[in-house]
């Protein structure tokens, strides 16, 4: 009894050994930047019913992950040639980074397993092709934003397909415009199970020849330009003095227009000057006869034979007391002396 009972504690301790030793070594760790697949290390068969990802996991002791990156493939395309839409050759340095999808995982590991990066390069690089052809050589200049945006788009539908992400209408970014509802997706509208974030178009090589007809483009347009505002600026000047001639006219014709009425107004002032002044002599004449009591027309001839010689600069007025007599001396102008 205590033999059996001996035994059955040895077995027991032995299979707690065991599982403390073997059960450790069934666990597999995927890293953090890593998905996978549990992989039989006898037959190389691959399970891909689930996508693992970062974490330890217990697949066994005779199995292990067969794994994919899960963070950014970084891709640098130097001199890559594409024709523009008037034939000529165009060299371009680009750069795009795309993540392999997870849900699409299996559909990727079945079709390309994991020599996958090549096959995404190579179409990368024919969408790029494709892209630039409705582009003149030109545009690689002034539009590079453009042309950078096309060729994005072409290698984002050539590697990530034409399908909404799954659920897209859920998340903040939204589902993209003309894509296709995942459910009702095929392989085919799934392109290369790849999703293209990001793309940065680099240096554009130009041929020389190009270039210099693009210089030369440029320069007979600077100097269109610059006769067109030679053109410009001589057509400003004539109609400046046509502008100057007028004011400067309408300024003579308003200073002509301000003398005559000056001139006017000044005859019109003088004139009513001397009927006011006339006026004013026949009221005092006529006051003056009046108080000096004077109803003869001789007298009255006389007073104003006086008073036209005293108004003559010439003339001066001598008086006899002896002859009571009015002497006049100078020129009298035509007046007669007394």
């Amino acid at each position: 009894m205590e033999t059996w009972i001996k035994a059955v504690l040895f077995l027991s301790g032995v299979t707690i050994f065991l599982i403390v030793i073997l059960v450790p070594l069934g666990f597999h760790g995927v890293e953090y930047y890593e998905y996978g697949f549990p992989r039989s290390k006898t037959t190389r068969t691959v399970d891909t019913s689930k996508v693992y990802t970062s974490g330890h996991h217990y697949v066994g002791l005779t199995r292990e992950f067969k794994v994919f990156p899960s963070d950014a493939h970084l891709i640098d395309l130097r001199d890559v040639a594409v024709f523009t839409s008037n034939r000529l050759e165009v060299n371009i340095d680009c750069s795009f980074q795309y993540f392999l999808r997870r849900d699409d995982l299996k559909l990727l590991h079945d079709t390309y397993d994991l020599q996958y990066e090549e096959i995404l390069q190579n179409n990368a690089i024919d969408a790029l092709k494709g892209a630039t052809k409705d582009f003149a050589t030109e545009d690689f200049g002034r539009n590079r934003s453009d042309i950078e945006s096309a060729m994005f788009k072409a290698v984002r539908l050539r590697l990530g397909g034409m399908c909404c992400k799954r659920n897209c209408e859920d998340s903040s970014e939204g589902c993209e415009i003309g894509c296709l509802d995942y459910s009702q997706c095929t392989i085919e509208d799934k392109g290369l199970f790849a999703d293209v974030k990001y793309f940065q178009m680099g240096y554009v090589d130009i041929p020389e020849n190009v270039r210099e007809r693009n210089l030369k483009t440029l320069t007979q347009r600077e100097d269109g330009d610059r006769e067109v505002h030679l053109q410009t600026a001589q057509l400003a000047r004539v109609e400046t003095d046509r502008i100057v001639a007028e004011i400067e006219n309408q300024a003579e014709e308003i200073a002509q227009n301000a003398t005559a009425q000056s001139a006017l107004i000044l005859s019109r002032a003088e004139a009513d000057s001397r009927a006011i002044l006339e006026q004013s002599h026949n009221e005092g004449l006529s006051k003056l006869f009046n108080d000096l009591n004077m109803t003869s027309q001789d007298q009255k001839a006389s007073l104003n034979y006086i008073r036209t010689l005293r108004d003559h600069r010439n003339v001066y007025l001598g008086v006899n007391f002896d002859s009571l007599a009015i002497r006049v001396y100078g020129n009298t102008g035509g007046v007669p002396g007394g």
